[in-house]
């Protein structure tokens, strides 16, 4: 699904305008973002919770070339699904 498929169900579902619904889901995506991007984490208890978390610098290998590289350490954001939403999704 993409954003503008999301923002006209979210329309439909919540009554709203398209624009409406744009605008709230714009303001949820930069409120989680400047969250995240603050090193904090989001939890809604039993849907999910968005975390950042530090990958350490390691060492792989090209398969095609057999030549090793290195990767450096960075930040990355993880999603681990809450019960209750894992629970619907099985």
């Amino acid at each position: 699904m993409t954003k503008k498929e999301f923002v006209e169900l979210y329309a439909k579902n919540g009554g709203f305008t398209k624009k409406e619904a744009e605008r709230a889901v714009n303001l949820f995506l930069a409120s989680v973002e400047d969250t995240l991007v603050k090193g904090d984490d989001i939890t809604f208890v039993g849907w999910g919770k968005w975390e950042v978390k530090e990958r350490a610098a390691r060492e792989v290998r090209n398969p095609q070339t057999n030549k090793k590289m290195r990767i450096e350490a960075k930040k990355a954001v993880k999603f681990k699904v809450g019960k209750t939403l894992a629970d619907k999704i099985k």
